[in-house]
């Protein structure tokens, strides 16, 4: 990462040199962006998925900063898992299921 000046611009960072390859620049510009929103959050914005069988960790770019799973797929996964967990625990308390 380095501090630059081109074409009239204003002091800007870049990311990765332009002669370096695509995925180069992806991963320059990807740890770039992450330690900008590290500092930026001062890691108040990091999480790690609700889902019990995930733990994929997170960057929590929601308005409200409380977003609990990694993704949608985590969250509906487990809303249907505690959805059948009241499911079972009503059949149990009425004896349907032993």
């Amino acid at each position: 990462m380095f501090l630059t000046t081109h074409d009239g611009m204003l002091p800007h960072l870049h990311f990765a040199d332009a002669s370096e390859t695509m995925v180069e620049r992806v991963r320059a510009v990807t740890a770039g962006g992450l330690a900008i929103f590290m500092t930026e959050a001062a890691g108040e914005r990091l999480g790690v998925c609700a889902l019990r069988d995930c733990g994929r960790v997170f960057a929590d770019t929601s308005r409200g900063g409380n977003r609990a799973y990694c993704s949608a797929r985590c969250g509906n996964a487990d809303a249907v898992q505690r959805y059948r967990g009241r499911l079972r625990a009503g059949y149990q308390s009425q004896g349907v299921l032993s």
